[in-house]
């Protein structure tokens, strides 16, 4: 088997479920795979776009089950993922953009202010991109961009950034809702791409949190808001 593919049972173990389910869904056309002389192989680029897209769907619990499944080399022992690439400088409120490509130029700046986004352009265009394929926008006024591929050679390490405008702006959100809130996911590989797409999906499912991410008064509230959220939640 080549090194970059995964077999069925690594698959099941990077899910966190059961094999014969897993294997239900691959064959049902639900999980993408290919099937080479009677086995199953999965390659990591097409499983990791697929799960981009289960993850809304996905309970607290699943969530929960997924960081486990990946863990990241960038993340500090010492701290929970969240606290692990959110600077205080790289949160802003009030996010002063009105349109969807200034929102997404001005996160970027923002991101760079930590000076380890080394090619802007490059990671600007790769968020225009994936954005041009589907919107990361939800229905609850949040939006998480990030590339479609991690970026190891524009970034200096994984960065995660915050704004929140004052008031919602189109965004590709289902049903034309309004986007407030806004992540941007900068990650160096894949693992701390989705273990960081998880650990949002289950600050954003705890009840209350949004509302006190609007709340926040100014960016340092909200950073230490964001922190101890994500302390709560407990070490992966």
């Amino acid at each position: 088997m080549p090194h970059d593919f995964f077999n069925l049972d690594e698959l099941a173990l990077r899910l966190g479920r059961d094999r014969r389910e897993v294997e239900k869904l691959v064959s049902r056309g639900r999980i993408p795979g290919h099937k080479t002389e009677g086995e199953w192989r999965f390659h990591p680029t097409e499983i990791r776009h697929w799960l981009e897209q289960e993850l809304r769907g996905y309970s607290e619990t699943e969530l929960a089950n997924l960081e486990q499944q990946y863990p990241s080399p960038e993340m500090d022992d010492s701290k929970t993922p969240i606290a692990s690439i959110l600077k205080p400088q790289t949160v802003q409120v009030p996010l002063d953009a009105r349109t969807k490509r200034s929102v997404l130029e001005t996160m970027i700046e923002v991101a760079g202010r930590t000076w380890q986004v080394w090619e802007p352009a490059t990671v600007l265009q790769a968020v225009v991109e994936r954005e041009d394929v589907l919107s990361t926008a939800f229905d609850n006024g949040v939006a998480i961009p990030h590339p479609r591929n991690p970026l190891p050679l524009a970034l200096g390490e994984s960065l995660l950034a915050f704004g929140r405008s004052p008031g919602g702006i189109p965004f590709g959100g289902p049903k034309r809702t309004l986007t407030d809130c806004f992540f941007l996911v900068l990650a160096r590989d894949s693992r701390t791409h989705l273990l960081i797409l998880a650990r949002l999906g289950r600050l954003l499912q705890q009840p209350g949190f949004l509302d006190q991410l609007r709340d926040a008064e100014d960016s340092l509230a909200t950073y230490d808001l964001l922190c101890d959220a994500d302390r709560n939640l407990g070490q992966v």
